[in-house]
Formats: structure tokens, C-alpha cells, sequence
């Protein structure tokens, strides 16, 4: 079994139903329920809950600091290649962009992870466009054997493999694997993904399982909020987590929150997230999936991302470029999407401890998996 048998229990349409008929007596029983159930989750992403989100944010506090404590791990990510042979609409990658393409060889980006490590970053995530024929299963192994004694953690989010590649991966050094379904809604997939191997639904569907089966330590899963419909999207996206932790207990899921960005191409997203919709997004999962982590990037303004530290949030970006070579080379490519919190890792940390919360650059290394 994998989740596309899981997700044929799920017709979007009757979820949808099931979040707009929730009341203020749902809200009420999910906020004061010990573990919500799956019923309770519905509520808390319903209509009825945005007159509670401030007694909903406070419950996700409360959660987050018993099960996380006061810390926030922070990360970069490393991108390696900008080709890609997909054409998604809302992709400054799309492979139908007029834009300068780079590949970094493994001299630049071993240039390029320097720069993160000598602002204190240990843990990375290498991200490429979808190009196997540059970014190819030898190239990734190579890098990520080279970038071992310098981080402790080496995560990927490239194009999805197969379980023996993963493997092979997992063999190498890497321990993270990050994949977004994009949207779970197959007729919206269908439609901004016109052309190239991504356009496959199931393919894509099925990559956090094969990440499983490949035993990698940690996987994160997502849906790119702005595509679809985001009450129903999220619903799906706490139900995949929450199969990922049931299925793959050795693993620990992670959640991003992806929202469409400006970017090359100028695709404009038809289904716009609110800031407030943003929060109730977090929090609903926060409670309904208590000890997955929270991932936020710089997608995210400045102002949001210092109020959502104590709402749920586990891990950080900072610092982040979107481009092949954008930390070091000078004539940089463009990026995948423009960020939006530009600060530095050093202020990004700053805050976090002003805060009353711990910047956390390390929390895991290899050795471990070595001990008798």
C-alpha cells in the first residue's frame, strides 16, 4: 500500500463540504480535546474556527513549547542547478523561461556550502531544477560525500527517484529528503504542470514513499499554497503526514508551507492565502500532528516569520539565495522565486533569541547511526 491507495478514501469535494459545515460547537470540542481527532482537525481549518484563531495560536504555543521546548533549527538551502525539463506555470525554472541556466560544478559548490558553513550553518538542503541528465544520481553522490565533514545534516529537495537511488543517497551521506506534491487536487496538478516528467501525479505522489522505504532519517512533504483551494489542500497534506508517521515510524515528518512567490514567468496565484488563512494553517496542523515538525522558509516576510516562532515552528531558513551560485558567484543566474525575508542568518538568529528562543545550527550528527 502506498498513499495513493490512502488518498482514494478522500473525495475533495465532500472535504471541502465537511470543513464549511463545521460549527462553533466543533471549533469548541477540537480546542479543548486532549488529542484531536480527525474530525476536530476539519474544524480547526474551518470558516467557524477564524473567530477562535487567537485561542487556536495560544493552544499551538502551548503544544509546540511541551513537545519542542524553546529551540529552532536553522538551515540553508544550497541550489545546485537551475535546467529543469518541466513546464510548471508557476515556476521561475519552467523550462519555457528565458532565463540563464547554470549547473555548479562540484568546485562551486563546495565554494558556495563554505560561505553557509562560515556563518555557522550545519545542516543544508541541496535543491536542483529537474534535470537528470546534468544533476545526475554519480553528481549528487560525489557532492554530498565531499560536503559530509563539513554538515552535519544534508538534506535534498530535487526530482523524485527511485528507492535504489534514494538508497544510493542514503549510502552517501544524506539524511533528509524534502518533496511537495505542489497541490493534492489531481485536476489542478494536471494544470499547472502542462508538460515534462513532473506532469505525472502518482509518480509524484508516491515519492515520500520510496523515501521511506530507502530509510531516510527525516522527510518533509508539503502543497504549495496557492494553487488550490487551501482548506482542503492542508486537509490533505495533514492527512499524507500523518500516514508518512504511521507508515514510516523510524522517520520523522516535517511540514512546509510553501506560498507561491513572484517569480520568472509571472504566474499569479488563483487561489490566494491570507496571512491569517497562513496562521490557522500552521496551527490546525500544529495540534492535529503534534510532534511533526514545522518548516517555515524566506518566502515569508520578516514581520510574519518573528510572530509565527512561537506558534509552531521548528526549523528555519535564513539567509536563503534561489539561484545557482547566489551566495558567492557574481554573475548570478536567476533565482526559482524571489524570497522575502532578506535578512541575514546572523540578525535572522538575533531575533529568534530576542525572542526568548535558542538558534539551534546543530542538533544531529552522523556518528550517531555508528554507536553500538
Amino acid at each position: 500500500m502506498s498513499f495513493t491507495d490512502k488518498i482514494k478514501e478522500y473525495n475533495w469535494d465532500d472535504l471541502d463540504a465537511a470543513i464549511n459545515g463545521m460549527t462553533d460547537h466543533d471549533v469548541n470540542r477540537a480546542l479543548y480535546a486532549e488529542k484531536i481527532d480527525f474530525h476536530d482537525f476539519l474544524a480547526l481549518l474551518s470558516p467557524a474556527a477564524e473567530k477562535k484563531l487567537e485561542l487556536i495560536a495560544g493552544r499551538s504555543h502551548e503544544l509546540t513549547l511541551q513537545r519542542f521546548g524553546r529551540t529552532i533549527q536553522m538551515f540553508a538551502p544550497v541550489y545546485l542547478s537551475s535546467e529543469c525539463i518541466n513546464s510548471c506555470l508557476y515556476c521561475g525554472f519552467n523550462r519555457n523561461n528565458k532565463i540563464t541556466r547554470r549547473t555548479l560544478s562540484l568546485k562551486e559548490v563546495m565554494a558556495e556550502a563554505k560561505v553557509l558553513h562560515d556563518q555557522g550553518f550545519r545542516h543544508i538542503l541541496l535543491v536542483s531544477g529537474e534535470f537528470p541528465k546534468s544533476v545526475t544520481l554519480d553528481y549528487l553522490c560525489e557532492i554530498v560525500k565531499n560536503l559530509q565533514k563539513f554538515f552535519a545534516s544534508i538534506s535534498i529537495e530535487i526530482y523524485p527517484m527511485e528507492t535504489d537511488s534514494y538508497k544510493a543517497l542514503v549510502a552517501s551521506g544524506v539524511d533528509g529528503l524534502t518533496v511537495y506534491q505542489e497541490t493534492y487536487n489531481q485536476e489542478r496538478y494536471r494544470s499547472v504542470h502542462p508538460a515534462g516528467k513532473k506532469r505525472d501525479y502518482i509518480w509524484r505522489l508516491e515519492t515520500p514513499d520510496r523515501g521511506g522505504l530507502a530509510s531516510f532519517r527525516r522527510i518533509n512533504v508539503g502543497a504549495l499554497l496557492g494553487l488550490s483551494p487551501w482548506r482542503v489542500e492542508s486537509a490533505l497534506t495533514g492527512i499524507h503526514a500523518a500516514y508518512l508517521t504511521g507508515k514510516y515510524w523510524k522517520s520523522h515528518i516535517s511540514i512546509s508551507f510553501p506560498r507561491l512567490r513572484p517569480a520568472a514567468g509571472g504566474y499569479q496565484p488563483e487561489f490566494p492565502v491570507t496571512d491569517t488563512n497562513f496562521v490557522q494553517i500552521i496551527c490546525a496542523l500544529r495540534l492535529w500532528l503534534q510532534d511533526a515538525g514545522i518548516v517555515l522558509s524566506t518566502r515569508e516576510s520578516q514581520n510574519l516569520r518573528n510572530n509565527l516562532i512561537p506558534l509552531g515552528v521548528t526549523q528555519m531558513s535564513a539567509g536563503s539565495k534561489t539561484a545557482p551560485g547566489g551566495y558567492l558567484l557574481t554573475d548570478e543566474a536567476e533565482g526559482q522565486f524571489q524570497i522575502s525575508d532578506d535578512r541575514t542568518a546572523k540578525d535572522v538568529a538575533a531575533t529568534i533569541f530576542s525572542l526568548g528562543y535558542e538558534p539551534v545550527w546543530k542538533d544531529w550528527d552522523a556518528v550517531f547511526l555508528k554507536a553500538d
